[in-house]
């Protein structure tokens, strides 16, 4: 029962985790040591976002640091650096052809009609550098794209979810 139980709950989380509407990835050194990095400074060098969603991304990348163990401090041993982007994108959907059919069935000629239709909307991608402060080289880089730049509930809901995500890989499991 025990064995049935746990594997419902894998079931359940694979399938809840698989379903996220980001793409995110990382990559990192294979020579850092992630067990010495105790505390951390937040780096902006690059944060082009509004005040508000500055805010949120800080405080929420911030905040997984925190859960990962790590403190912020005036000596750290990780610079954070933080940085975001957008792109334009054009999504094309079309349907299949329908209307009348002419001579020789559906596989003959006819008149028939397809629809296709274009959004244009803006896509966030949030980019969450560690830099080595003793060496001051990137040991670890997390990339999640995906945000709905245009919609500030939809940013507001997804910005939270998207550093924990990206977050989820770090510490990252040496050979994986």
């Amino acid at each position: 029962m025990k064995k049935y139980l746990l594997l419902v709950l894998a079931s359940a989380t694979l399938g809840l985790t698989s379903c996220s509407p980001f793409q995110v990835r990382s990559d990192y050194a294979e020579t850092a040591n992630f067990n010495l990095y105790k505390t951390y400074k937040l780096r902006i060098d690059d944060l082009k976002l509004n005040d508000i969603d500055k805010d949120r991304v800080l405080n929420e990348v911030s905040k997984q640091l925190q859960l990962k163990g790590l403190h912020p401090g005036d000596n750290p041993d990780l610079i954070v650096n933080v940085k975001a982007n957008h792109k334009k994108v054009q999504d094309v959907q079309s349907t299949r052809p329908y209307g009348m059919y002419g001579w020789g069935g559906p596989y003959g000629w006819g008149v028939g009609m397809s629809r296709t239709w274009t959004s244009n909307y803006n896509e966030g991608t949030l980019i969450v550098d560690f830099i080595d402060a003793a060496s001051q080289k990137l040991v670890w880089q997390g990339i999640g794209s995906g945000i709905s730049v245009d919609s500030p509930k939809a940013k507001q809901r997804q910005i939270p979810e998207i550093v924990a995500e990206i977050m989820a890989n770090y510490p990252p499991q040496k050979g994986k």
